[in-house]
């Protein structure tokens, strides 16, 4: 078993120290079933996209223009952002 040394706040280590007295285990049981559900949690939950092609997902050229170059041709951004 590998060795993590971390700092707590006084008022996280009374917390701690309280429920391992409660629980009759050591704090360190406490802190790795923690970490364990932590991990659990993050595994589960959903993907936070990365850029935003992927935050719009299917979305992306789903709307038809009616322009083919739209992408391309510069004549279609002629008075953009006025």
């Amino acid at each position: 078993m590998s060795v993590l040394t971390c700092k707590l706040p006084h008022a996280l280590d009374g917390r701690l120290a309280e429920l391992a007295r409660r629980r009759g285990v050591p704090k360190s049981v406490l802190v790795r079933e923690a970490i364990e559900a932590k991990i659990a949690q993050e595994a589960t939950a959903p993907r936070r996209p990365t850029n935003l092609i992927d935050a719009l997902g299917d979305s992306v050229g789903s709307i038809a223009s009616g322009k083919r170059d739209l992408a391309r041709n510069k004549k279609h951004l002629k008075g953009y952002g006025r």
